[in-house]
Protein backbone atom coordinates (compact mmCIF):
# COMPACT_ATOMS: atom_id res chain seq x y z
CA UNK A 1 0.00 0.00 0.00
CA UNK A 2 2.78 2.69 0.84
CA UNK A 3 4.59 1.98 -2.33
CA UNK A 4 1.22 2.34 -4.51
CA UNK A 5 0.86 5.47 -2.36
CA UNK A 6 4.76 6.81 -3.13
CA UNK A 7 4.24 5.71 -6.89
CA UNK A 8 0.79 7.21 -7.42
CA UNK A 9 2.58 10.79 -5.60
CA UNK A 10 5.48 10.80 -7.86
CA UNK A 11 3.58 10.40 -10.84
CA UNK A 12 1.09 13.42 -9.41
CA UNK A 13 4.30 15.65 -8.98
CA UNK A 14 5.57 14.97 -12.48
CA UNK A 15 2.99 16.33 -14.20
CA UNK A 16 3.69 19.96 -12.59
CA UNK A 17 7.24 19.36 -13.31
CA UNK A 18 7.32 18.74 -16.58
CA UNK A 19 5.06 22.02 -17.45
CA UNK A 20 7.48 24.30 -15.02
CA UNK A 21 9.52 27.09 -16.02
CA UNK A 22 12.97 25.70 -17.75
CA UNK A 23 16.06 26.96 -16.42
CA UNK A 24 16.45 30.48 -18.20
CA UNK A 25 19.25 31.60 -16.57
CA UNK A 26 21.18 29.60 -14.19
CA UNK A 27 20.11 26.74 -11.97
CA UNK A 28 20.48 28.97 -8.73
CA UNK A 29 18.01 30.95 -10.00
CA UNK A 30 18.36 34.90 -11.80
CA UNK A 31 15.20 35.72 -11.56
CA UNK A 32 13.04 34.94 -14.67
CA UNK A 33 11.14 36.84 -17.28
CA UNK A 34 7.03 36.92 -16.43
CA UNK A 35 5.21 36.04 -13.73
CA UNK A 36 4.06 32.53 -14.70
CA UNK A 37 5.25 29.82 -12.25
CA UNK A 38 3.48 26.43 -13.80
CA UNK A 39 1.73 27.96 -16.67
CA UNK A 40 2.42 28.95 -20.21
CA UNK A 41 5.57 27.58 -20.13
CA UNK A 42 7.67 25.93 -22.25
CA UNK A 43 8.73 21.83 -22.13
CA UNK A 44 11.81 21.14 -20.10
CA UNK A 45 15.15 19.31 -21.24
CA UNK A 46 15.26 15.82 -20.06
CA UNK A 47 16.96 15.25 -16.56
CA UNK A 48 19.83 13.81 -18.05
CA UNK A 49 20.44 17.31 -20.24
CA UNK A 50 19.46 19.79 -17.50
CA UNK A 51 22.57 21.13 -15.05
CA UNK A 52 20.17 20.91 -12.03
CA UNK A 53 18.11 17.55 -12.94
CA UNK A 54 14.50 16.60 -10.41
CA UNK A 55 15.03 14.00 -7.48
CA UNK A 56 12.60 12.28 -5.49
CA UNK A 57 13.68 10.85 -2.45
CA UNK A 58 11.03 9.37 0.10
CA UNK A 59 10.88 6.64 2.86
CA UNK A 60 8.26 6.06 5.96
CA UNK A 61 7.57 6.93 9.14
CA UNK A 62 5.62 5.07 11.45
CA UNK A 63 2.97 4.90 8.70
CA UNK A 64 3.28 7.58 7.27
CA UNK A 65 5.09 8.25 3.77
CA UNK A 66 7.56 10.77 3.19
CA UNK A 67 8.42 12.42 -0.43
CA UNK A 68 10.60 15.17 -1.32
CA UNK A 69 10.84 16.90 -5.06
CA UNK A 70 14.01 18.92 -5.50
CA UNK A 71 16.40 20.01 -7.86
CA UNK A 72 20.04 18.93 -7.72
CA UNK A 73 22.40 22.00 -8.50
CA UNK A 74 26.64 21.58 -8.37
CA UNK A 75 29.11 23.43 -6.78
CA UNK A 76 31.41 24.16 -9.87
CA UNK A 77 33.94 25.96 -7.66
CA UNK A 78 31.12 28.31 -6.57
CA UNK A 79 30.77 29.16 -3.25
CA UNK A 80 28.08 28.48 -1.08
CA UNK A 81 26.65 29.32 2.20
CA UNK A 82 28.44 32.27 3.36
CA UNK A 83 27.98 35.65 3.47
CA UNK A 84 27.82 37.03 0.03
CA UNK A 85 28.36 33.72 -1.42
CA UNK A 86 27.37 32.99 -4.84
CA UNK A 87 25.26 30.02 -4.22
CA UNK A 88 22.45 29.73 -1.01
CA UNK A 89 24.45 32.78 0.98
CA UNK A 90 24.00 32.88 4.59
CA UNK A 91 21.33 34.61 5.98
CA UNK A 92 18.88 34.90 2.81
CA UNK A 93 16.14 32.48 2.06
CA UNK A 94 16.84 29.33 0.19
CA UNK A 95 14.91 27.21 -2.42
CA UNK A 96 16.59 24.37 -0.98
CA UNK A 97 18.14 23.87 -4.35
CA UNK A 98 17.68 24.61 -7.59
CA UNK A 99 14.27 25.55 -10.16
CA UNK A 100 11.07 25.27 -8.14
CA UNK A 101 11.58 25.40 -4.74
CA UNK A 102 11.76 21.63 -2.70
CA UNK A 103 8.33 20.36 -1.98
CA UNK A 104 7.74 17.30 1.12
CA UNK A 105 4.52 15.51 1.07
CA UNK A 106 3.55 13.66 4.05
CA UNK A 107 0.61 11.01 3.93
CA UNK A 108 -0.05 11.66 7.97
CA UNK A 109 0.65 14.75 10.24
CA UNK A 110 4.03 14.44 11.97
CA UNK A 111 6.19 16.27 13.91
CA UNK A 112 8.87 18.40 12.10
CA UNK A 113 11.89 19.18 13.61
CA UNK A 114 10.06 19.10 16.75
CA UNK A 115 6.96 21.04 15.77
CA UNK A 116 3.62 19.60 14.67
CA UNK A 117 2.62 19.62 10.64
CA UNK A 118 -0.59 18.37 9.05
CA UNK A 119 -0.75 15.72 6.02
CA UNK A 120 -0.20 17.68 2.96
CA UNK A 121 2.74 19.28 0.64
CA UNK A 122 4.36 22.15 1.78
CA UNK A 123 7.44 23.82 -0.06
CA UNK A 124 10.89 23.34 1.75
CA UNK A 125 13.00 26.04 1.99
CA UNK A 126 16.41 27.17 4.32
CA UNK A 127 17.89 29.67 5.84
CA UNK A 128 21.69 28.88 5.93
CA UNK A 129 23.72 30.47 9.15
CA UNK A 130 27.26 29.87 10.70
CA UNK A 131 25.98 28.18 13.36
CA UNK A 132 22.83 27.30 12.96
CA UNK A 133 20.00 26.99 9.88
CA UNK A 134 16.25 27.99 9.70
CA UNK A 135 14.86 25.37 7.80
CA UNK A 136 10.80 26.38 6.83
CA UNK A 137 7.99 24.38 5.23
CA UNK A 138 5.68 27.22 3.58
CA UNK A 139 2.17 26.27 2.69
CA UNK A 140 2.05 27.06 -1.12
CA UNK A 141 3.90 24.23 -2.27
CA UNK A 142 3.92 25.37 -6.03
CA UNK A 143 6.58 28.12 -6.14
CA UNK A 144 9.49 29.28 -8.45
CA UNK A 145 12.53 29.84 -6.48
CA UNK A 146 11.86 31.75 -3.66
CA UNK A 147 11.59 34.78 -5.58
CA UNK A 148 7.62 34.86 -4.52
CA UNK A 149 7.92 33.17 -0.95
CA UNK A 150 6.13 35.06 1.88
CA UNK A 151 7.07 34.03 5.23
CA UNK A 152 3.19 35.20 6.49
CA UNK A 153 3.02 31.50 4.79
CA UNK A 154 4.97 29.40 6.79
CA UNK A 155 3.75 26.62 8.39
CA UNK A 156 6.81 25.99 10.86
CA UNK A 157 10.14 27.07 11.31
CA UNK A 158 12.59 25.02 13.07
CA UNK A 159 16.06 25.74 14.22
CA UNK A 160 19.03 23.24 12.88
CA UNK A 161 22.40 22.77 13.69
CA UNK A 162 24.72 21.94 10.70
CA UNK A 163 27.75 19.56 10.38
CA UNK A 164 30.53 21.43 8.43
CA UNK A 165 32.87 18.46 8.44
CA UNK A 166 30.93 16.22 5.99
CA UNK A 167 32.45 14.27 3.39
CA UNK A 168 32.04 16.49 -0.21
CA UNK A 169 29.22 16.53 -1.76
CA UNK A 170 29.76 18.24 -5.48
CA UNK A 171 25.84 17.40 -6.19
CA UNK A 172 23.26 18.84 -3.80
CA UNK A 173 21.32 15.63 -2.22
CA UNK A 174 18.31 15.47 -0.26
CA UNK A 175 18.54 12.17 2.09
CA UNK A 176 17.05 10.35 5.13
CA UNK A 177 19.02 8.72 7.62
CA UNK A 178 18.38 6.88 11.04
CA UNK A 179 15.45 5.74 9.96
CA UNK A 180 13.59 3.19 12.59
CA UNK A 181 10.12 2.37 13.33
CA UNK A 182 9.02 6.23 14.16
CA UNK A 183 11.30 8.54 13.37
CA UNK A 184 13.91 9.77 10.32
CA UNK A 185 15.98 12.35 10.02
CA UNK A 186 16.04 14.45 6.87
CA UNK A 187 19.71 15.52 5.60
CA UNK A 188 20.40 18.71 3.68
CA UNK A 189 23.92 17.83 2.21
CA UNK A 190 26.41 20.29 -0.16
CA UNK A 191 29.68 20.87 -0.32
CA UNK A 192 31.05 19.86 3.35
CA UNK A 193 28.02 21.03 5.33
CA UNK A 194 25.17 18.59 6.08
CA UNK A 195 21.96 20.06 7.95
CA UNK A 196 20.02 16.95 10.08
CA UNK A 197 16.30 18.07 10.69
CA UNK A 198 14.26 14.92 12.59
CA UNK A 199 10.80 14.18 11.10
CA UNK A 200 8.85 11.51 13.79
CA UNK A 201 5.67 10.15 13.45
CA UNK A 202 2.77 11.68 15.44
CA UNK A 203 1.90 10.51 18.76
CA UNK A 204 5.66 8.84 18.88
Amino acid sequence: MRFSFLAALVAVLLVPAACAQDDMTDEMGADMPGDGVFMDAPPRASDEARPSPNAYVGTTVGTTDVLVQYGRPSLRGRAYFTDGAELAPAGEVWRTGANEAATVTFSDAVTFGGEDVPAGTYALFAIPGDGEWTVILNDVAEQWGAFRYDEAEDRVRVMAEPVTDAPMQEQFEIRFEDVSEDAATMVLHWGTVGVPVQITAAGA
